[in-house]
């Protein structure tokens, strides 16, 4: 599937805000929207327009659909079949969104940013239920238990790299996470107070594709 995959800290200065794209760089003074809190281009240090109700929604299409590293296609699925709820539209979205299995490794610790999560199910390291499963939007359900799988955990990145920082990693509360094994378990559904999404940028979401 094509996939952007030009320099992510361009995305955040383009969108105005931090999305946490590189995973430790993106809290260090290193960061690009540390360095340079401004739209990228030839004019220098420009102030971001005032933007239109519809700028606005557009804004926060960009900045979630980079958040979870989506493309279009697949996040406006995501948007729609939350939309055919007409009550829990927000929470459907959220939960679309926050269970896909290669979000769950990331929020599991296992991966610094999603990327890297997303490569780790890619190339078959991540097993559901003791199956492997190599499919990035797998949605995980309540019970469904995943971890690396044995012969992975042999390897340079798990046993030397992960240790790093995995053991101080706080994982969201509808993950159930035994770091010993390297196996996390769905227990709820995800809130939006964990996801670190913002109701008005899911509002002004729904409202983009409500048109």
């Amino acid at each position: 599937m094509a996939r952007y995959t030009g320099p992510k800290e361009k995305i955040e200065r383009r969108i105005g805000t931090k999305l946490f794209l590189k995973g430790e760089r993106s809290f260090s003074p290193k960061s690009a929207m540390t360095r340079k809190p401004y739209p990228p281009g030839m004019h220098g240090k420009a102030k971001f327009k005032k933007l239109s109700e519809y700028g606005l929604q557009l804004q926060s299409k960009q900045k979630v659909k980079n958040i979870y590293r989506l493309l279009e296609k697949k996040f406006k699925l995501y948007v729609k079949e939350a939309m055919k709820s007409k009550k829990e539209t927000t929470a459907l979205l959220i939960k679309s969104l926050e269970q896909r299995l290669d979000n769950v490794v990331f929020r599991m610790g296992l991966a610094q940013s999603r990327d890297q999560a997303r490569q780790l199910v890619n190339h078959g390291h991540i097993l559901v239920n003791n199956v492997k499963t190599d499919i990035p939007s797998y949605q995980a359900k309540k019970g469904d238990k995943i971890t690396v799988r044995e012969g992975s955990k042999k390897t340079r990145y798990f046993s030397a790299v992960l240790p790093e920082w995995f053991p101080k990693h706080e994982s969201p509360s509808w993950i159930k996470v035994e770091k010993n094994s390297l196996t996390g378990t769905i227990e709820n559904a995800p809130d939006m107070a964990e996801s670190g999404l913002e109701f008005k940028d899911l509002q002004s979401i729904i409202e983009f594709y409500s048109r």
